[in-house]
């Protein structure tokens, strides 16, 4: 395992489409175990493959208290979001020293391949919902900023270039 340094925005990566994967490989779950450890040193309760630089549809989330829980995913996919809504303040370490209240629903059924390479759905709600399509977010190309209307997007680029 080992800690990897995390792309900064506006790195072009961040805003690329990353690709599916076929399978749970070797090198799959050598990815993940370093996405955990990297994860853990941030401290953070999420991490996307490609904040640091692997275009794979790789995620890792553990917003547990305990830690040590985290869950590896391959190929997440929102199957189901609650209508209730949940605001948190969110950030990356993409763009450090800022962060923002986002609006995502309270809880989601997320379907993916498991370290086991087996497809599995799950149910996740409250900060581990927040992480979760977080992270899906990044996968798809997408900062937790572009979903805040364009003034408060451009503000808040703005506060980070200073």
């Amino acid at each position: 395992m080992a800690i990897r340094p995390i792309l900064r925005w506006p790195d072009r990566r961040l805003k690329t489409v990353a690709a599916d994967v076929p399978e749970v490989t070797e090198d799959v779950r050598a990815h993940w175990d370093d996405m955990v450890a990297t994860m853990e040193a941030m401290p953070g309760v999420g991490l996307a493959a490609v904040q640091i630089g692997v275009m794979l549809r790789l995620a890792v989330v553990d917003a547990s208290s305990d830690r040590g829980q985290a869950v590896r995913m391959a190929n997440p996919e929102v199957l189901h979001a609650s209508v209730e809504p949940r605001e948190h303040e969110e950030a990356s370490p993409c763009l450090p020293g800022v962060s923002a209240k986002v609006v995502r629903p309270r809880a989601v059924t997320v379907r993916f391949l498991n370290a086991e390479g087996a497809v599995e759905e799950r149910d996740f709600v409250g900060l581990w919902a927040t992480s979760v399509q977080h992270q899906i977010d990044h996968l798809a190309g997408r900062m937790y900023f572009d979903r805040l209307s364009r003034v408060k997007r451009d503000m808040l680029l703005r506060k980070a270039r200073r």
